[in-house]
Parts: C-alpha cells; sequence; structure tokens
C-alpha cells in the first residue's frame, strides 16, 4: 500500500496469520460438503474474535516462477431461474433449468432445523453432488466456491419446504465476452451456433479450453487448435489465449521439442501429431486475428522446436510414421497416436494426418517466420512444407481410384492442394463420396470436420455443405439437436460426454463462406477485410457481425432470385 506521504506499506501472509478450519470439509471434482454450523460470524473483519484461531505454518512454495494470470477470472456469467420444479415425493424435488451449463445451484434463503442435511445430485453427467448441513437459525444461502458442476437437471433432497423461488442456477466459466453475433434464415444453422458457444464457454475455466467440464476437465492442445478459430469468431479471446498459449509453450519438452497433448500438462491425456501443432497453430491464428505480431515473436521458437520434433518421424519416403514409440516405450502407445478423433464411422490413416500436419505446422513457421522478417527460416520452412507436399501426394493418392482415401482423406488433400492433373477427379470423388456414398452427411472426425465445410464450399460444393450442415439424423449436428442437446457433444452418436466444443471447428464455414468475412493474411488483425459472401440456392439471408481491433465489422447479405445484395 501507498501512502499519502509517499511511504509504502507491504501486507503479505507470513507466520503471525491465523488460521481456522473453514466450513468446507471436502470439495472437489465430483462435489462439495459445507457444514453451515462451522461459520464464523465477521471472519473477514476486525470484529472477529480470533483468540482460540492457530497460527499459521510455513511452507515450502511450489517450484517454478510465480507469474500474473493474464487471462480474465471465472466469474458468475449467467443466472437462470427454473422452467420446471417438481416434488417427487416427501423432501424430494427434481428441478429443470432448461439449458446445460457449468456452474453450481445457489440455494437462497432455505429454511431448516439444526442439523438437517440438504442434498444436492446432478441429474445428467452423474458427476457432482453436494451436502449441506444447515445451522437452523432461520435464513440460510449456500453456494459451492471452488467447484463446478455440468447440469440441466438436479434433484434436491432433505428440505420439507423447498420452492422454485430458492434455487438459482449460476454459469460459472472464464469471463471471456461474446463478440460476435450470427443469424441466417435458417433456425437450424442458428441453433448449432448457439448451443456450440454455450459448449465452449462451459469449457472455458482457469484460463484454459477443456475437452468437457465434467468427466476430465483437461486442457487437450488438439481440442483448443481445431476450434481456435471458431472461438476467434465468437469471443473476444486475445487476453485468453496469450496465457494458453503461453502455457502450452511452457510444457514443451526442451530437448526434443515435443509439445504434450494437454497444457499445463498432466498425465493421461490421449493424442498425437495434430495435438502438438497446437504450438504452430494458435499463434499464427492469433496473429491474423488480432495483428499483434508479439504473439509471434513469443513463440517463434517453439514453433520451430515442434517441427523439429515432428521431423523425427519421419520416414525415407518423406512422410511420417503411423505410430511412434514416445517416451522412449516399446511399443506404441495408442492413446500418443490417434491421428483424428471421434469419427461417425472410420478415421482415415494416421500417416496421412500426420503428414498433413507436418506440412500445416511448416507452412505456418514459415509465414511466421516471414512475418517476423526471418528470410532465411522463411525460405527453408517454405521448401519443407513443399517437399512434405509432395511426399502426402505421392503416398497417398490413388490414381486409379482417383482418391485419397475416405472419412475426410480427400478434404486433407485439398486444403493442401492437389496436383493441377487430378484435382477435377478428386473433386469428383469427394463429390460422389459425400452425395451418394453418405447421402449428404458427414464422415469425418474433429480435424476433418475443422475444414469439411471449408472445403467444400471452396472447390465448387457450397450447395452440397449447406446440405451436409442441414442434416438431422445421424451423423450430424442437426442431430444432437433432435435430441434435446443445448451443448455440442463429444461423438457424433452421442456417446460419452455430452459437453465437448471441439467440433465447433466446422462452424468457421457460417463466418467465412456464408457471411464471406476473410481476414487479408498482409494486413493481419482486419486492418484489411475480404468480403465475398457465397450463399447457397436455399438460403437467403445471413447477418454476422463482430468486434475487430479495428472495431465493429458487419455484414450482412440477402439472396433474392437472381440477385445478392
Amino acid at each position: 500500500m501507498t501512502y499519502k506521504d509517499g511511504s509504502k506499506d507491504i501486507i503479505a501472509s507470513d507466520e503471525t496469520w491465523k488460521v481456522k478450519e473453514s466450513p468446507i470439509i471436502m470439495d472437489g471434482f465430483d462435489g462439495e460438503i459445507y457444514d453451515a454450523n462451522a461459520e464464523v460470524e465477521d471472519w473477514a473483519t476486525a470484529k472477529c474474535d480470533d483468540s482460540t484461531w492457530n497460527y499459521a505454518v510455513l511452507r515450502q512454495a511450489p517450484i517454478g516462477v510465480l507469474t500474473a494470470h493474464t487471462a480474465p477470472a471465472d466469474k458468475i456469467i449467467e443466472a437462470l431461474r427454473p422452467v420446471s420444479f417438481k416434488k417427487l415425493e416427501a423432501s424430494v424435488y427434481e428441478v429443470d433449468f432448461g439449458k446445460e451449463i457449468s456452474g453450481w445451484i445457489h440455494f437462497k434463503d432455505i429454511r431448516g432445523q439444526k442439523g438437517d442435511t440438504l442434498n444436492v445430485k446432478i441429474f445428467v453427467n452423474l458427476r457432482g453432488d453436494s451436502t449441506v448441513y444447515l445451522k437452523g437459525e432461520g435464513k440460510e444461502s449456500y453456494a459451492p466456491r471452488f467447484t463446478w458442476y455440468v447440469f440441466s437437471k438436479a434433484i434436491i433432497s432433505g428440505l420439507s419446504d423447498l420452492s422454485a423461488k430458492n434455487v438459482i442456477a449460476e454459469a460459472v466459466n472464464t469471463d471471456v465476452k461474446i463478440s460476435s453475433e450470427f443469424k441466417t434464415s435458417n433456425s437450424l444453422f442458428n441453433q448449432i451456433n448457439e448451443i456450440w458457444q454455450r459448449s465452449q464457454l462451459d469449457n472455458m475455466h482457469g484460463g484454459v479450453a477443456s475437452d468437457c467440464p465434467h468427466r476430465e476437465r483437461s486442457a487437450y492442445t488438439g481440442d483448443g487448435q481445431v476450434a481456435c478459430v471458431t472461438v476467434m469468431h465468437n469471443f473476444n479471446a486475445a487476453a485468453f489465449y496469450q496465457k494458453w498459449i503461453r502455457d502450452i509453450r511452457d510444457v514443451q519438452n526442451i530437448e526434443t521439442g515435443y509439445v504434450p497433448n494437454g497444457a499445463p500438462w498432466q498425465p493421461g491425456c490421449g493424442g498425437g501429431v495434430p495435438w502438438g501443432a497446437a504450438m504452430n497453430i494458435m499463434p499464427w491464428e492469433f496473429y491474423l486475428h488480432y495483428g499483434d505480431r508479439r504473439m509471434l515473436e513469443a513463440n517463434y521458437w517453439a514453433m520451430k522446436e515442434q517441427v523439429r520434433y515432428m521431423l523425427t518421424w519421419l520416414t525415407a519416403d518423406g512422410t511420417m510414421l503411423a505410430k511412434s514409440t514416445n517416451c522412449n516405450s516399446k511399443e506404441p502407445n495408442y492413446w500418443l497416436n490417434l491421428g483424428d478423433w471421434a469419427p461417425a464411422f472410420a478415421i482415415p490413416l494416421e500417416e496421412l494426418v500426420h503428414t498433413f500436419y507436418l506440412w500445416r505446422c511448416a507452412d505456418y513457421t514459415a509465414k511466421a517466420a516471414e512475418a517476423i522478417g526471418n528470410v532465411t527460416d522463411f525460405r527453408y520452412y517454405s521448401e519443407l512444407a513443399k517437399r512434405v507436399k509432395g511426399a502426402f501426394h505421392r503416398k497417398f493418392y490413388d490414381r486409379e481410384k482417383k482418391t485419397y482415401g475416405d472419412y475426410g482423406s480427400n478434404i486433407f488433400a485439398l486444403v493442401m492442394g492437389v496436383p493441377e492433373e487430378s484435382y477435377k477427379d478428386v473433386v469428383a470423388t469427394l463429390r460422389q463420396e459425400v452425395v451418394e456414398k453418405y447421402k449428404n452427411h458427414l464422415n469425418t472426425g474433429i480435424f476433418g470436420t475443422q475444414f469439411f465445410f471449408e472445403t467444400l464450399a471452396a472447390n465448387g460444393l457450397n450447395d452440397v455443405a449447406y446440405e451436409v450442415m442441414n442434416q438431422s439424423d445421424f451423423p450430424s449436428y442437426g442431430y444432437w439437436i433432435k435430441q434435446g442437446a443445448t451443448t455440442t457433444w463429444e461423438q457424433w452418436n452421442g456417446k460419452d460426454s455430452r459437453n465437448h466444443p471441439m467440433f465447433g471447428g466446422g462452424l468457421t464455414w457460417f463466418y467465412r463462406i456464408l457471411a464471406g468475412v476473410k481476414v487479408d493474411e498482409s494486413a493481419p488483425g482486419y486492418k484489411r477485410v475480404i468480403i465475398k459472401p457465397t450463399l447457397p440456392q436455399k438460403l437467403s439471408e445471413v447477418y454476422y457481425s463482430n468486434m475487430t481491433p479495428y472495431g465493429k465489422l458487419v455484414s450482412e447479405v440477402r439472396q433474392n432470385i437472381g440477385s445478392l445484395n
């Protein structure tokens, strides 16, 4: 503290501070136990009598450098009243808040006897129980402090007198503001964007993006990179990504260049090559969207190191291995060599996906080198990307069948750019595959889906992209909504987690193709903008806006017969 006379005081915790056990008996992923009888009135004021409290004990600080948390803090973002409140039996109630959130239930002005036990059981994801022991002194209120749950419904028991006015669901996540608005004449598209936004927010806690907010709560780098462009088209996420990208850089192996599948690192995160590729992809996409070259300068060495690590997977033919032993093990670990993930049917060849991401990382590193003025590195990584691209086409293109394979393989190839003599055949094969074989449905995992719609549009198949996005049966985004989803799911068939934002990567088609808003790479941060809306025949209106570093950008498109406005 600095006083008016210029003198200063530092108030720091030490062994003169006093401590007492709090009313929170236990808290963790699965809930909290709270004993209101242990509450201390005025405990955080000078009026508190701490004569029976104990002195604090000095502990060794964790290793590492203490740095500021630069991402926005977590906070209560939204309060939801019940849409349904039912008494199932004596002292047992079912409450439904209408949509799935990450957060908690706040009980207000409840009454009970001393020793009464209030129990909360999460209804949908079956992870999250709270137990509260009441003190029985008039009106009481309670909400968890150090954990959250994922729910839309809950079973509450233990109180004979409880009504809807006593319960509020509070959505809690990192305070990342929605900066965009998207709406079209197709209500399904609007719903898809809305449930993805909800799922993304549910998975933003503590300045990292998790795979799911209830089961693992892990900051998977692959999930993060595949959806980051969609995030930047929807949220003011600059401070959020500055923090998380630093986390990714911090966990990189300084000897090998390997970037783990989760950051901050934790054991048990499965993934592989596309996960570590976050180290190259996210800084470049950040630079394009926010125009801050410091992001490239801070992470450029790490980008180069990640490519160096990827080159240890290279085979004699210039493509990457399908599997690597990793971590000095004798046998490849399946969970470290996933290729694509969560497909509707099956994944493409792992070595094809891995080689695609080596090309992508080399290409992005070349672009970063050019942006920061490193001409020598620009030439090296450009040439590397060119060699990898050539090796990809030589190995994976089947000239007889005119395809690179199924399950998104042709999508990956077209993103790279196929040789001119094969181009028409590959596009024709892709059209036949999507329209005839899969009946205008997705056949891709999270990485293939990211490029699916924009690639169709870029190659004259935008009306096909529309038909696929407009489906409401398996596998499709609309299938989830038809099943009652208010968030996006982990699997197309609805198995496993029902709050995963990773398939949001495919939604860039909404903003960059339908609304036609693209950043000019030569003038990043939307200093110069490319506006080229492309509406399918069946879509009449699109509105998209987003706040950029240069102000609000709006694209509003209406299509009448024979004209585009």
